[in-house]
């Protein structure tokens, strides 16, 4: 893992985009096809990019399937992710926004009322890994939000889901989950099927074609964000465990090669002492090659001169997951402006969000966090305006409304108010 100055660090903050023309123009067509041939067209990219034969009696999972998949989850495993269900749906549960409506003395009554969504769809990777805790963390926000239908889609291997996958599912109160993956998927669930529905909000996290797709089909559907590849940023001081650094690296490392570990720290020393120890835990993981590619072309140790610069950088990159690691840490945090998720403290690396705590793993990438957030129930509701006047209220403001509309040539406007004040 290279360490650089805070000076020369170009390299380090450069990322990649949406932009390859090639990988658009492939995911547009895939859009186009579903959108036109809707099943037929689903099926056959499901048999060329998952190897698997669907009809329409075997896209939806089935009560079987669901029965087969819990006869394999481990009675401890299931009995953990109720616990992590718990602690996400209360935690999405507890700032619902509220609706908000006022009257003043002349009648004049304003505001906005609170609906959700009427059908939203999550989107599971299947990747290299199961990601099952994004089953949890994509349908629970929506269920907090009373969004009456839910729908999951994730790829399927030669036909089949990863048991564990189906069982999170299953226990977040999924209507159905669909066999399809990738850009159809996402295109499925925008303009729907034959066999999936059409819903109203997409969300979840998923590869370059699904996040591309999302890209493609918003403004017919709403979407939660564009995320790219997982990161992690610690800004840590020489008081902090070189250990525990290390590990954090790590830990966002073994998703892909593209993902990206940065750690910045205002001691050189420091820096190298967690160099040694990223070198020598490398070595003991499971998903070793990965780690080490992402580490070394996606990764780097920064030096900065002190903490606030260090905080400064941290809010140009706008990370999806930042670490502050230091001996006061909460004194920092109301610098921070620009992350996806802040954890604090030395005993609370990242898993303890993506996995149990109860806010959201599902978070902004590539910078995004500049404007998007982290996935919540408010993803899925909608204000919509309320407004009331009385006879008394109208006799006050209609002039100045009236005048307003003339100024703009719009004088039917004018007029629907003009022939209230006749009376």
């Amino acid at each position: 893992m290279k360490i650089y100055d805070i000076k020369d660090c170009k390299e380090l903050l450069e990322r990649g985009g949406f932009e390859d023309e090639s990988l658009v123009s492939t995911v547009k067509a895939i859009v186009k096809d579903v959108k036109a041939n809707g099943d037929s067209a689903v099926f056959a990219y499901e048999e060329k990019f998952d190897n698997t034969i669907l009809t329409e009696k075997t896209i939806k999972v089935s009560e079987e399937e669901y029965e087969e998949a819990y006869k394999q989850v481990d009675d401890k495993l299931l009995a953990t992710i109720r616990i992590a269900i718990e602690n996400i749906l209360s935690y999405h549960s507890r700032s619902l926004m509220q609706e908000d409506i006022r009257t003043d003395e002349l009648g004049r009554k304003t505001g906005y009322t609170v609906r959700p969504v009427d059908r939203a769809g999550i989107y599971v990777p299947g990747g290299t890994a199961p990601l099952f805790s994004s089953v949890c963390m994509g349908i629970l926000p929506a269920k907090a939000a009373g969004v009456p239908h839910i729908v999951v889609t994730t790829p399927a291997k030669n036909g089949k889901i990863n048991p564990v996958t189906l069982v999170a599912a299953k226990e977040c109160g999924a209507d159905a989950v669909y066999k399809v993956g990738g850009a159809q998927a996402i295109a499925a669930l925008a303009y729907g099927t034959e066999s999936i529905p059409k819903v109203n909000v997409i969300a979840g996290p998923g590869n370059i074609f699904v996040t591309l797709a999302k890209k493609e089909v918003y403004g017919q559907v709403g979407i939660d964000m564009l995320a790219g590849p997982s990161e992690i940023l610690i800004v840590c001081d020489n008081k902090a465990n070189p250990e525990y650094v290390a590990a954090d690296t790590l830990s966002q490392a073994e998703h892909d090669k593209l993902a990206r570990s940065i750690v910045i720290t205002d001691d050189k020393d420091f820096a190298l002492k967690v160099q040694a120890e990223v070198e020598k835990q490398i070595k003991l993981l499971s998903r070793r090659e990965i780690a080490e590619y992402s580490v070394e072309y996606s990764g780097g140790i920064v030096v900065a001169e002190n903490l606030m610069q260090a905080i400064e950088l941290a809010n140009e990159i706008a990370p999806e997951h930042m670490e502050i690691y230091t001996e006061n840490n909460e004194e920092l945090l109301p610098f921070v402006r620009n992350a996806g998720a802040v954890f604090l403290g030395a005993y609370t690396p990242e898993p303890v969000g993506d996995y149990f705590a109860g806010p959201d793993h599902i978070l902004p990438t590539g910078g995004t966090a500049k404007f998007f957030e982290v996935l919540n129930q408010d993803i899925f509701l909608r204000k919509m305006s309320v407004i009331k006047y009385s006879k008394e209220a109208i006799k006050k403001d209609g002039n100045h409304i009236i005048q307003m509309a003339e100024k703009e040539g719009l004088t039917a406007h004018a007029n629907a108010v003009r022939v209230r004040l006749k009376d």
